[in-house]
């Protein structure tokens, strides 16, 4: 059995560690508190303008445009959303290996690259066969979660945009974790390009109104497109984020929580070496006394 100073240490060591993760967690849930109103306030408004979009382009019989086309598969970029610090359980984890999968398993036969937002991303990525596309992908990415704004994400969409326009790569997958509540999150692989028309099966609700178009249909959903693929890029952003948030406040509560109980056994285990060595102690003294006598 450990002695009574070894057994001091370790709790005041744990003491010194609960407070901090206590106090990442009480910072994790104010910032979460401020993510959480910018993701729900930024979903009705990415949901309408794909909602638009798809059926616009749904209603009509062909659309001829850059960010539309499908082509054969060949090169396909996966950009994984990650943070850039951990202590948020299996959040960047989670990310990682479904970016991995894919590129693994179902884009096998293509030219995979991998685009990493996130430090956890790129370290983990960054000695892999799975190269980056350009240079200024790199330069954008790097500090987009100092300040996460629409700005900042749109000069990534825009990049992106090119990559695809210019034939660098087929298709654009988004790997990231939808947030849904404090304790859960969804990881999504989500298309980003080409865009897809969303096709009207038989028995969806159509609006039968007809409407007058001014510019034409085609002209509104060239304009929504580019519009439509910034907003997407910057959800997933304050997606990533929200979850983040939750994830690490998650993980610092349990690891509160754990702290505290082991802290209990510890005194436990203290009180009772101490009081074996007070018993001891007067044992000692009782049998000085009778040797004494």
């Amino acid at each position: 059995m450990a002695n009574l100073k070894e057994i001091r240490n370790r709790i005041t060591s744990i003491s010194s560690t609960m407070q901090i993760t206590s106090a990442m967690k009480m910072v994790s849930a104010a910032k979460l508190r401020k993510a959480q109103e910018a993701i729900v306030q930024m979903r009705p408004y990415s949901n309408k303008l794909q909602e638009i979009l798809s059926n616009l382009s749904a209603s009509l019989d062909s659309i001829d445009g850059v960010y539309t086309t499908e082509r054969e598969l060949k090169n396909v970029l996966l950009v994984s959303i990650t943070s850039n610090r951990g202590l948020c359980g299996g959040f960047n984890n989670n990310v990682i290996k479904a970016a991995r999968k894919l590129a693994q398993n179902e884009y096998a036969n293509c030219n995979v690259t991998i685009l990493s937002i996130g430090k956890k991303s790129h370290d983990a990525f960054k000695n892999t066969k799975w190269g980056i596309i350009g240079s200024e992908l790199p330069r954008h990415t790097e500090k987009i979660w100092d300040e996460l704004t629409f700005e900042n994400s749109s000069k990534i969409a825009t990049v992106l945009m090119e990559q695809f326009a210019n034939g660098n790569v087929d298709k654009i997958v988004f790997v990231y974790n939808q947030f849904k509540n404090a304790a859960v999150q969804l990881i999504q692989e989500e298309q980003f390009l080409p865009v897809l028309a969303q096709k009207i099966q038989k028995g969806d609700s159509v609006n039968s109104t007809d409407y007058i178009f001014e510019p034409s249909k085609e002209f509104i959903v060239q304009e929504l497109i580019p519009k439509s693929l910034k907003t997407q890029l910057y959800k997933a952003l304050l997606d990533s984020r929200a979850s983040e948030h939750g994830a690490r406040m998650t993980a610092m509560h349990k690891a509160t929580d754990n702290a505290s109980d082991l802290i209990h056994e510890l005194k436990l285990v203290y009180n009772k070496a101490r009081q074996a060595a007070i018993t001891n102690e007067i044992l000692e003294i009782v049998a000085g006394a009778e040797a004494l006598k």
